[in-house]
């Protein structure tokens, strides 16, 4: 299973991908969670502590590692636009509560369309997690998916968008989408997060096809309380952990 969750940020998509990757690993699933958001913190949300997560450097931050695998320093600008990676999931992977962390973080200069080494070294990274044919890869992205291209999309089953019920929730969702379709990827579908009424549900459906819809998660108050103590939502409410049950339970059926 390999999954790419996105959208806006403070949606909960972090929420969303740390508990639907803590579900997998509580099956025995081998698991690997990758966070490409620039806010990244979903190794909080998996259950690491503060001071474990201080100590981690993204790869897109560690230049010896990026020169020393794409043959790029200040000097020498023509770099491999196909480095060895193969090895780089397992040698710098974080585990907790059977979940292993690798942080790419994001390149923050060049735009979207920046051909550098930190871009190359990070789409080749999620091309290969995408053919690591075992496991269950969560990937936590941000909205612009500009890690992404036609190569490191090959083996993605879908793309899930986590929105909000509001007009700009949607917009996300459909211009994922459109990104998406250009990219190949054909399925793409929608949680819906912080859903307070039936009128936020109404307005979801209203504006969301029924095939696209994974699911509602409900406001929830003890996802707020694990965020402000640092811990992981999994571990705070039952509720959470039920209804994203119920959305992973339409994941599998249709990528079974």
């Amino acid at each position: 299973m390999k999954i790419a969750i996105t959208g806006k940020g403070g949606v909960g998509k972090t929420t969303f991908a740390a508990t639907l990757a803590r579900l997998y690993a509580d099956e025995g699933r081998a698991v690997l969670a990758a966070d490409a958001d620039p806010d990244a913190n979903l190794g909080l949300a998996l259950g690491f502590e503060e001071e474990e997560l201080d100590q981690i450097v993204p790869i897109s931050k560690m230049r010896r590692l990026v020169e020393e695998r794409t043959g790029a320093d200040e000097f020498n600008k023509i770099f491999r636009m196909n480095p060895k990676v193969d090895d780089i999931p397992d040698k710098y992977a974080k585990v907790c509560n059977g979940v292993k962390l690798l942080v790419l973080g994001t390149v923050e200069t060049g735009g979207s369309g920046c051909v550098c080494p930190e871009h190359v070294m990070l789409k080749r990274i999620i091309s290969h997690l995408m053919l690591r044919s075992t496991d269950v890869v969560v990937l936590d992205m941000e909205a612009g998916l500009e890690h992404l291209g036609r190569g490191t999309t090959s083996g993605m089953d879908e793309f899930i968008v986590v929105i909000e019920p509001g007009a700009r929730s949607v917009q996300t969702y459909k211009n994922v989408k459109r990104l998406a379709d250009d990219l190949g990827v054909k399925q793409v579908r929608v949680v819906a997060n912080k859903v307070r009424s039936e009128d936020d549900e109404e307005y979801i459906r209203s504006r969301i096809p029924a095939e696209d819809l994974l699911g509602f998660i409900h406001y929830n108050s003890e996802v707020i309380d694990a965020d402000r103590q640092g811990q992981s939502p999994y571990d705070f409410s039952r509720k959470l952990i039920d209804e994203i049950s119920s959305i992973k339970e339409k994941i599998d059926q249709s990528n079974n």
